[in-house]
């Protein structure tokens, strides 16, 4: 069975929505899916996992929340060489740059996407939740 970190942080619960989606993905492909949020992660977990979903909104000028999730993305990194990843976030404005951006640094760190990055714009609707579920399955296969 296929053990999944979902790693998330939100503001204002629209990417924690789209993280319970991401487990539920997971667990109905089979695997076993463990939520945190960033302030749980730390990069010594990373290991313990078969693969890792992260999620985190576009802040400020397109760019990642920047005193909870990024210091801990960072310090993940260098550990998420050789595992499955998958990223996906909210966003309010602008066009997606932070997840290119995003996706762009992890797949020069050698990680195994398992798909584009996946964006949604404000609160997730049932299309863009039942897309996280198969970001999370995707995790599993």
């Amino acid at each position: 069975m296929s053990k999944i970190a979902v790693v998330y942080w939100s503001g204002t619960g629209n990417t924690e929505q789209m993280a319970n989606a991401v487990a539920e993905g997971v667990a109905a492909a089979g695997g076993e899916a463990e939520l945190f949020t960033a302030s749980e992660f730390s990069a010594d977990k990373v290991l313990s996992y078969d693969g890792l979903a992260f999620g985190c909104p576009s802040m400020g000028s397109e760019e990642l929340e920047s005193e909870e999730f990024e210091p801990m993305f960072r310090a993940a990194e260098p550990e998420l060489a050789g595992k499955k990843v998958a990223l996906f976030g909210s966003y309010g404005w602008g066009d997606g740059e932070w997840m290119r951006t995003w996706q762009a640094g992890v797949e020069g760190d050698g990680c195994t996407l398992v798909a584009d990055g996946l964006i949604c714009n404000e609160a997730p609707d049932e299309e863009a939740l039942e897309a996280c579920r198969a970001l999370g399955a995707k995790l599993v296969g």
